[in-house]
């Protein structure tokens, strides 16, 4: 990640994770030319969580062009944009709605380059809200990372903050294959310190970060999951037990060094996600933090994940489908059981 210097570091402000976004966007229409974005409502109506709202007045319709309601359609013509020179940012409403689209984004825009001997390539950034918490219902209440990241060829990034959403975003723009920027739905309205506009910086996409250090288990997460992993270590500590908080940021590709240090120092680990737990993400994760940092390990990996049901449409019960505060410290209170006595 850059780093700022003390003067940029006292310019920054707190903004939305929706602003941080639409910021990213704004500076790299700026900046370049070949910078267009398109989607479905993202024009007069700002899509459909406001994130490309003003965009169109500002850099006019050539530029931000709204879409039918076609998946497929959107991603192929990006790819073609792409491939043609342009760098496109396409927004779909949801990530369960990216299947429609999935033909075009594994057999096309990952392979593209591959297939063509490095003649060609696909600097495309798909954009996509994810995840449950909001009554959407079993269709619209997916996180599907783990389906795009088996397939080499694509990037999938899941950046938890603003500060990370704004810089990670920016890098995808300029990155020259295809990146899934997936942005959990709970997330928009989620405020953090951001460098003021104007001040350049990127974060780059295949680096995770520590966001609390600690020094007896390391909760290894990303997306919202992070904001949780931070309020159970919060708790945690009131009770001596120091829990180390690293967000992999990247799921593709994976960080996989800063996890296997920080359970060189913590020797447990504990693996949170809010998507399904067989073959998902977080298998993924233990199964390669116990063939790289077996030895490292005091106790088994724990891993937390959402129920393996469809999502409820009831908020209780939607509630209760997802990993809480709760439940992570319970869980590393098995992991830990002889600290929970002291």
């Amino acid at each position: 990640m850059a780093r700022l210097n003390e003067d940029e570091q006292q310019i920054m402000r707190s903004i939305t994770y929706r602003e941080a976004l639409r910021e990213a966007m704004r500076e790299e229409m700026s900046r370049d030319s070949r910078v267009i974005v398109i989607g479905e409502d993202i024009d007069a109506y700002g899509g459909t969580y406001a994130v490309t709202k003003g965009l169109a007045e500002e850099f006019g319709r050539e530029r931000v062009r709204d879409t039918p309601l076609a998946e497929e359609v959107i991603v192929g013509a990006a790819v073609g944009a792409a491939m043609a020179g342009l760098r496109p940012v396409a927004e779909l409403m949801t990530m369960n709605f990216s299947l429609l689209a999935s033909d075009q984004i594994v057999n096309t825009a990952a392979k593209v380059r591959y297939m063509f001997g490095g003649q060609t390539h696909v600097p495309l950034v798909i954009r996509m809200p994810a995840g449950g918490g909001a009554q959407r219902g079993a269709q619209h209440s997916q996180t599907l990372e783990s389906w795009y990241a088996h397939v080499p060829g694509i990037k999938v990034v899941m950046p938890a903050t603003p500060y990370d959403a704004k810089g990670m975003l920016k890098s995808a723009i300029r990155d020259e294959d295809t990146v899934l920027f997936i942005e959990h739905e709970l997330l928009y309205g989620v405020k953090g310190d951001v460098p003021d506009e104007g001040v350049e910086y990127t974060v780059p996409l295949n680096r995770g970060e520590i966001k609390r250090e600690g020094r007896d288990i390391s909760l290894i997460t990303f997306s919202r999951m992070v904001h949780i992993c931070l309020q159970a270590a919060e708790e945690l500590a009131k009770e001596g037990i120091e829990a180390e908080v690293v967000d992999m940021r990247c799921i593709r590709p994976i960080d996989l060094d800063l996890a296997l240090d920080s359970i060189a120092k913590t020797n447990h680990a504990l693996v949170v996600e809010e998507g399904w737990k067989y073959y998902g993400t977080g298998q993924g994760m233990a199964a390669m933090l116990y063939e790289y940092g077996f030895d490292s390990l005091d106790a088994p990996i724990g891993h937390i994940a959402g129920v393996d049901v469809p999502t409820p449409y009831s908020k209780h019960i939607e509630r209760a489908a997802f990993p809480n505060r709760d439940e992570i410290i319970t869980a590393v209170h098995k992991i830990l059981p002889q600290r929970v006595a002291r």
